[in-house]
């Protein structure tokens, strides 16, 4: 019996769909789960009559598997990875290699690749993103660690990973160690983020502008047939759309509390670390966490009031200033991921493309839309762009929006209506096109209590000086860090 081109523990939705994608494209998969019974079910059901082979233990599987052997992992990120990887070294040989494919953290990646290097293995750390429809018919893949395993792989990630319009796939070599995890935790980040954003703006036009369900269909359905089309505007504009089975819109008895598996919070904990300012996905997270206080906030309803929300102005010309604020915002969530892939890649030793990630994340994945091809375009024109809102066409595009983003989030706030994410967008905008900010005071008020000091702006970067503000304090000063 031939031996197979890769194996894959974990036939859960993703790890199903994904197998059955490598076989639609002529590979031949092993497969392997702990519950030994799906692999029964699947070699009888779904994967009936074609080229799988069932394995029912990690020897077997590994046994069933040309050289260099491949065992890819899809199961919950954490320690069930650590336990299989345990699992599978004592059948494997120099110069094999495991995929992780779940939604790991990349300090994890990062401590596996060296683990499994060490041992005379290779080791990769993928993002799979597209969920289950897009495992199955092309994902976006965003592979990283032993840079060594990439040839091994690269023929099967690219025939299963969605293609664009030229045939590009959305997949390739993302860089060292963690680097492939990273990309796919910012990737959820902005997804965090574009959410957020178009619920923001489903509330304006709920809330504010009285709009019923059909008339946010249609908006949707138009705006997804220009510069906002992505799959995200797409499926809200279906799921607006769809009714329950009494005629009413579903969406409306949905309780609202949102739920998060971790990787926005990453995003946002990896900012911090690195001293970015990811203000739109963190007011993303947050968000989430604020709906998740329902009980609280039902509670909070009885007792705090604000304004009626109330609209008197022309709903047409407010709806095209919502899609520009929309799409300004959307700029800003874009621009402040691409700013904590570079200080990561600084920070780490990869070497990231970053027009190659737009690329990555044109099809397939959950952020994928036109707009991506701008950002590609703009890391072709200039790869050491340092901020999207630099380049020219953002810089236009931004620009030209500014006016409509300001008339919705100020008709927002006046009116009462909750839009941390639009807002914060603005105020990043606001701050970074700022030459002077007031933290020349905070710098001050430091000084004051506690001697951090200070630099001035008539003497040379990295002069350092401590007044004593009061005349009761001493010349001593504190020593200074920087994030």
């Amino acid at each position: 019996m031939s031996k197979a081109d890769i194996g894959l523990v974990g036939l859960a939705v993703m790890g199903e769909n994904l197998v059955l994608n490598m076989e639609s494209k002529g590979f031949t998969v092993a497969v392997y789960n702990r519950t030994v019974e799906k692999v029964t079910n699947f070699i009888e059901g779904r994967g009936k009559g074609k080229n799988f082979i069932g394995a029912h233990s990690i020897e077997d599987l590994v046994n069933n598997l040309k050289t260099p052997r491949k065992v890819m992992l899809m199961v919950k990120a954490g320690k069930p990875v650590d336990d299989f990887i345990e699992q599978i070294i004592p059948y494997l040989e120099k110069g094999d290699i495991i995929i992780d494919g779940g939604n790991s953290h990349f300090p994890d990646s990062i401590r596996r690749t060296k683990y499994l290097e060490e041992k005379g293995f290779l080791f990769i750390g993928t993002g799979v993103s597209g969920g289950e429809e897009g495992a199955l018919k092309g994902p976006s893949i965003m592979p990283g660690g032993s840079t060594a395993a990439w040839p091994h792989v690269k023929p099967i990630f690219q025939s299963i990973a969605a293609k664009v319009e030229d045939g590009t796939p959305c997949c390739d070599w993302v860089g060292e160690d963690g680097a492939g995890h990273f990309v796919k935790m910012v990737h959820n980040g902005i997804e965090y983020g574009d959410m957020q954003l178009i619920c923001e703006v489903y509330q304006i036009m709920k809330d504010l502008l009285g709009m019923n369900y059909q008339e946010m269909h249609d908006t949707f359905k138009e705006w997804n047939e220009g510069e906002l089309d992505s799959y995200l505007i797409e499926i809200t504009r279906d799921i607006l759309g769809f009714k329950d089975k009494d005629g009413e819109p579903l969406v409306e008895k949905i309780l609202d509390t949102a739920g998060q598996k971790g990787t926005g919070k990453w995003t946002g904990v990896a900012s911090l670390d690195l001293g970015v300012p990811l203000t739109l996905i963190g007011e993303a997270v947050y968000a989430r966490c604020l709906s998740a206080m329902k009980d609280e906030r039902v509670e909070a309803s009885k007792v705090l009031s604000g304004p009626t929300p109330k609209f008197d102005g022309d709903k047409k010309v407010f709806l095209e200033d919502l899609k520009q604020a929309l799409y300004a915002s959307k700029m800003v969530s874009y621009a402040q991921g691409y700013v904590l892939m570079k200080f990561a890649a600084k920070e780490y030793g990869w070497k990231l493309n970053n027009g190659g990630i737009a690329l990555m994340w044109r099809g397939g994945c959950i952020i994928r839309s036109i707009f991506l091809g701008k950002i590609k375009d703009a890391f072709d024109n200039n790869p050491d762009l340092t901020n999207l809102l630099l380049d020219p066409f953002f810089k236009e595009k931004i620009e030209s929006s500014q006016n409509s983003w300001r008339r919705v989030i100020s008709s927002a706030v006046m009116n009462g209506i909750w839009c941390p994410a639009l807002t914060t967008a603005l105020n990043y905008f606001d701050g970074y096109r700022n030459e002077r900010l007031p933290a020349n005071l905070l710098q001050a008020q430091r000084d004051y209590f506690g001697a951090h000091t200070y630099e001035r702006l008539d003497k040379k970067r990295g002069e350092f000086f401590h007044t004593n503000w009061t005349g009761r304090g001493g010349d001593t000063a504190s020593t200074t860090y920087s994030v």
